[in-house]
């Protein structure tokens, strides 16, 4: 995406939210958008798995959800073509990965390009993959954080739109860090999707993001 291909349009983002457990992240947008804090519509979820406390969130909110069956999986590109598919069909200009545990493969990304956005709970490029809360933890580093980037087909490496730091304290535990960070995930994430829904976010030619003044 170049700064040609912002979005200019003042109605309501629509974007379609992939996750795999409670959801807590989705709640977070839900919640947002009904309080006048972020305007979007999320317009289809995707589970990667069936029977999760996130479908449950999305249908009270009168979401249309998606439960992927994990035999789907066996084959990736099928899965993601499906994805992409669903998406395209309910409408989607962005999607948005709320704590999906599943790789995003080149039919999604091709078919949004520069506008999947993952969360990732530590300040990359430290402390990639699945297992990132853990790893800041044991590895003793005073600062984590979290980061909000575009997905690309380098896992955790796409370019990166926004941060915010969270320190381990000395009487943090696993848990009370893990509680912190998503505390931090559940307002950075509503705050990025709305500079997108008001076309403030451009990736420039040298793969890095510009956030452009409110206007």
């Amino acid at each position: 995406m170049t700064q040609d291909l912002q979005r200019t349009s003042t109605s309501p983002l629509k974007i379609g939210v992939l996750i795999s457990g409670s959801g807590t992240n989705l709640q977070a947008l839900i919640d947002a958008i009904a309080a006048g804090q972020l305007n979007a519509q999320i317009v289809l979820v995707i589970s990667s798995k069936p029977d999760v406390q996130g479908l449950i969130r999305a249908q009270k909110a009168g979401i249309q959800t998606l439960s992927m069956n994990p035999s789907v999986y066996q084959n990736e590109r099928v899965a993601n073509g499906l994805i992409a598919e669903e998406l395209q069909r309910a409408g989607a200009e962005y999607v948005v990965m709320a704590g999906y545990m599943r790789k995003v493969t080149e039919e999604v990304l091709h078919a949004f390009p520069d506008k999947v956005v993952n969360l990732h709970p530590a300040l990359l490029p430290s402390f990639v993959g699945a297992h990132a809360i853990r790893d800041a933890f044991e590895s003793g580093v005073k600062v984590t954080g979290v980061t909000v980037h575009f997905a690309n087909e380098d896992y955790d490496r796409g370019p990166i739109i926004a941060q915010r730091a969270v320190s381990i304290e000395e009487e943090d535990t696993l848990e009370t860090l893990e509680q912190r960070i998503h505390e931090v995930e559940h307002v950075l994430l509503p705050e990025v999707v709305q500079l997108i829904a008001e076309g403030r976010v451009v990736v420039r030619e040298d793969r890095t993001v510009s956030i452009l003044p409110q206007s």
